[in-house]
């Protein structure tokens, strides 16, 4: 007797089919599990072995072989628990092999046939809308996996629930999915006093998503301002949101299977090691990068992070996405994030007050802004001093535009980029274009045209740089509401990428 189920195996966001074949055969009694099944997937036997017997239901004496296929495909994980469970079932003829046969399933099993929630429902889920099949999962994952919508979810709390359902004892309802989470209360750019500058260089980067680099000395206010930031960006757009949910599904980050619309805003600390910000790991999970995708990724004490972190994130802020190689994995995830990066001068942060600097101005400034490389400095499109604020001027009123009111515009210039780049498969915002769209949307006026040449030529602009001052002016552009370029845009762009270091 044979019997197959289907679940998938997770390579990154990307589930790939496994169909599970459960064979009950006269032989020694045994059961076998194959197919390159890792520690979790072998240990399922015994979990479903100690599931069925909660139900009174014995398996036979004969030999029981399981098979994962494809056989060169490693399984990772305990999500394997109830397709192993459902084949096996159906192989003794307890649940109807046709129906078994067109359900996806995965899900954890507790000894007492409990199903447990498990990560990876919503990639699970689109996966089994491609293959026109019913998705069955645990209860928790249920509101989740909803999201899709393009195909039936059933959500069990147990497994005897399952049976109940597919011999048509009681039929479970289809999962409705989870509620839109409401974004948290963001904090207000009013509560930084001063720093106009930093300000608006903020706003440049949240219209058209621009990498920014802050420098100043502690206390100055670079923290708080990278802070306010998800407060003045748009809502994610549904497909947007489908995108980060599912990295955040594979992490196991999903709050009782609600979707929010608020964009990630991910912190590490300068200790964070290579895996936990480009991923690796066991498995090769999603790292820093990958869970800051459509949203922001703000590192603190940039020159502190190990100078092979800082490099790897080179290629990422590129092509917007990562590849995980490892011996056993080699994945592919997404990673289209906005860097905020902030930085002390030096070493000890008080390079421009000659009352408290150290004796090795302006050295150790130059050594610890070093710690930069010139071609991920060179990433760089708004670059930022932040100067100090004295005491004496906290307790002045408020000075410039409210959150709000500085994302009624960026919403406007992302809606003016929308519409522009709709059609083009791969570009939502200015920073994604180049070449000749580049080109052709950002091409200034004639006196900008001769601003930009004269600057490329004093500061031996690199082609990167060139391309990137561009990508800033049409922003500024697009916040004035100017369907052209002009002289004041590249010039205030200019001022931004030439404002810190000039490795360009």
């Amino acid at each position: 007797m044979v019997a197959r189920a289907h679940t998938v195996a997770f390579e990154g966001v990307e589930a790939r089919p496994v169909e599970v074949q459960c064979a009950v055969s006269p032989g020694l009694p045994g059961f076998t599990i194959v197919g390159l099944p890792d520690k979790a997937v072998s240990e399922a036997r015994e979990r479903v072995r100690a599931a069925l017997s909660a139900m009174s239901i014995a398996l036979p004496s004969k030999r029981i072989t399981i098979n994962l296929s494809p056989a060169d495909l490693p399984k990772e994980g305990s999500h394997f628990d109830l397709p192993i469970a459902i084949a096996l079932l159906a192989a003794l003829d307890i649940l109807p092999k046709d129906a078994v046969d067109g359900t996806l399933a995965l899900g954890e099993l507790s000894l007492d046939g409990t199903l447990v929630a498990v990560i990876g429902a919503l990639p699970a889920a689109m996966a089994a809308a491609e293959e026109d099949r019913i998705l069955l999962c645990p209860r928790a994952c249920g509101p989740e996996a909803a999201w899709v919508g393009a195909t039936q979810v059933i959500a069990a709390g147990s497994l005897n629930d399952v049976v109940r359902h597919y011999t048509g004892q009681t039929p479970i309802a289809a999962a409705e999915a989870g509620e839109v989470l409401a974004a948290p209360q963001g904090r207000d750019l009013r509560d930084v006093k001063g720093q106009e500058r930093a300000k608006r260089a903020l706003e440049i980067a949240a219209a058209g998503r621009h990498h920014v680099l802050m420098v100043g000395s502690p206390g100055s206010g670079k923290s708080m301002l990278a802070a306010r930031l998800p407060g003045i960006l748009p809502d994610l757009s549904a497909a947007e949101a489908l995108e980060t949910s599912m990295v955040h599904s594979l992490a196991g980050l999903l709050s009782e299977g609600g979707i929010s619309r608020s964009r990630p805003f991910r912190e590490p600390h300068h200790t964070a090691s290579m895996a936990a910000i480009v991923g690796g790991g066991k498995g090769a999970k999603p790292g820093e990068i990958s869970l800051a995708h459509n949203g922001v990724l703000f590192m603190d004490e940039f020159p502190e992070f190990p100078r092979n972190v800082l490099e790897t994130l080179r290629q990422p802020i590129e092509t917007g996405e990562v590849v995980v190689s490892r011996a056993n994995a080699h994945v592919r995830y997404p990673c289209r994030f906005l860097l905020i990066a902030a930085a002390n001068p030096c070493k000890c942060g008080y390079l421009a007050d000659p009352s408290r600097a150290c004796a090795r101005v302006p050295v150790c400034g130059e050594d610890y802004l070093g710690r930069i490389s010139g071609p991920l400095m060179d990433r760089f499109d708004l670059r930022v001093e932040v100067p100090p604020v004295a005491f004496t001027d906290l307790d002045l009123p408020a000075t410039g535009d409210s959150s709000q009111q500085v994302a009624a515009r960026v919403a406007r210039a992302r809606q003016r980029q929308a519409q522009r780049f709709a059609g083009t498969p791969g570009v939502r915002v200015n920073a994604d274009a180049e070449g000749a769209l580049l080109e052709d949307i950002a091409t200034p006026d004639a006196d900008g045209r001769a601003l930009l040449s004269r600057v490329a030529d004093r500061f031996g602009l690199s082609a990167r740089g060139y391309h990137r001052v561009l990508r800033v002016a049409r922003t500024i552009a697009d916040l004035d509401g100017e369907n052209v370029v002009q002289k004041p845009h590249i010039a205030e762009a200019v001022g931004y990428r030439l404002a810190v270091g000039t490795k360009s």
